[in-house]
């Protein structure tokens, strides 16, 4: 696995905190998620780091229920990304999928560009046009938000991983973040894996936010594709069940 910058002249993102103090250092009782506090977001979260795979994607979507439940950007939402966003990098990532030889760093991966696409530009700004202010400074939407560099910076490690699902999934993620404006100087790097996407994925939703990335961003977009059902329909939060959810 390469997880050294792709692109090392453009400016440094900031750092994200280690996992462990997130974990440890956040007031889980004190911030809203779908279904209350998120008093009980610790032993969830912890539970991505569980030896057993079956474990670590039951919690993962049960977290996409409790932090982003109907496509919502909850208070614990934030603290949630960061911290899965921190463990990447831990061996637990590398586990192999049940009945699948798909590290679970790919869910972790498409679990944050889901959550990120919540508080896309599109969906932002659409709701903004039914909730004037809801992205105004300090709002929980916007606070999400500002963390878009810090969360490229840490899914941008693995454009150049070993394994194709790995790749795909943090292109994926990279691509939605890279909305933010202090990301703009990744855009033209990023549209390579976009066309890369475009060129060799099966997956309808992400060749989707290949080829709006594309448009987005200026650069010259294949011919149009048959309609496929939007990524929120897809992703962990969605009434289906998802790929992050156990298929026992």
């Amino acid at each position: 696995m390469d997880q050294s910058r792709t692109n090392p002249g453009a400016p440094r993102e900031p750092d994200l905190p280690p996992y462990q103090e997130v974990l440890s250092g956040t007031d889980w009782g004190s911030l809203e998620m779908a279904f209350g506090d998120g008093q009980g977001l610790p032993e969830v979260l912890a539970r991505l780091l569980e030896p057993d795979p079956k474990v670590q994607v039951s919690a993962l979507s049960e977290l996409g229920e409790m932090v982003g439940h109907q496509n919502t950007i909850y208070e614990a939402t934030a603290p949630a990304a960061l911290y899965v966003a921190g463990i990447l990098t831990h061996p637990a990532a590398s586990t192999p999928r049940p009945y699948r030889n798909v590290p679970i760093r790919a869910a972790l991966l498409d679990w944050l560009a889901s959550t990120a696409y919540d508080a896309s530009d599109e969906i932002a700004g659409r709701t903004e046009q039914y909730y004037p202010g809801f992205l105004a400074p300090g709002t929980i939407v916007a606070s999400f938000r500002d963390l878009r560099p810090m969360l490229y910076q840490a899914v941008s490690s693995f454009l150049r991983d070993s394994h194709e699902d790995v790749r795909e999934a943090a292109a994926v993620a990279a691509l939605i973040l890279a909305e933010h404006p202090a990301l703009a100087v990744h855009r033209d790097h990023l549209a390579v894996h976009a066309r890369v996407i475009l060129d060799t994925s099966g997956n309808g939703p992400n060749r989707c936010v290949a080829r709006k990335a594309l448009k987005a961003w200026g650069h010259e977009v294949p011919a149009s594709e048959p309609f496929v059902e939007e990524p929120w329909d897809w992703g962990p939060h969605s009434d289906g069940r998802g790929d992050h959810e156990p298929p026992f």
